[in-house]
């Protein structure tokens, strides 16, 4: 397999934010071929996880989605901090934060990579289960998130029917259905 890793020749920021900074690099393939501009846009990682309470029950949210205008049902999930130690903690705080439940056992289900092709960021995903409310909702102040329960089987139809619309949310389901296999690969 030939190496098709490009080299950096320079790189400068155009915007700079907590949420969002975008440069502009300029790279050579290794045949040669400068490629300027490339715009890259840089995130902090986020993460993600299918919540299961003792009871069985998928703790899903709902909230408005300002990028594309509508309210969706999605999986708990966020960014991480710059003060989380790894992605299980900030999963866990994320989970805390916005259902209020705490969960017995976690499992990693990997990470991907949203869009390799212009940012910079990986996702991490969580199966989260025997989740116990400890507490009320801790939301940012730019979050109004309503809890709505579901069965496992439930959470599989919406998958199988594209109704949910957060593809690494979606991802982040499959898999976790894959691990509990409740999701059968054809």
């Amino acid at each position: 397999m030939s190496n098709m890793d490009w080299k950096l020749l320079s790189s400068e920021y155009l915007f700079k934010d907590d949420w969002l900074t975008a440069r502009i690099d300029t790279c050579q393939t290794p045949g040669g071929k400068v490629i300027t501009p490339y715009y890259v846009l840089e995130y902090r990682d986020w993460v993600n996880g299918v919540a299961i309470r003792e009871d069985g029950m998928v703790i899903m949210i709902r909230q408005y989605r300002q990028g594309i205008g509508k309210t969706l049902l999605e999986i708990p999930g966020g960014t991480m901090d710059e003060s989380d130690p790894s992605p299980l903690f900030a999963m866990q705080r994320e989970m805390l934060e916005e259902t209020g439940y705490e969960f017995k056992d976690w499992v990693s289900l990997g990470k991907i990579a949203p869009n390799p092709a212009s940012s910079n960021n990986y996702t991490h995903l969580f199966l989260a289960t025997g989740g116990v409310k400890v507490t009320d909702q801790k939301l940012d102040h730019n979050e109004e998130i309503e809890i709505e329960l579901i069965s496992l089987d439930e959470l599989q139809q919406l998958v199988l029917e594209n109704k949910l619309e957060q593809s690494l949310h979606v991802t982040c389901i499959f898999y976790a259905l894959l691990h509990l296999k409740k999701m059968k690969m054809l």
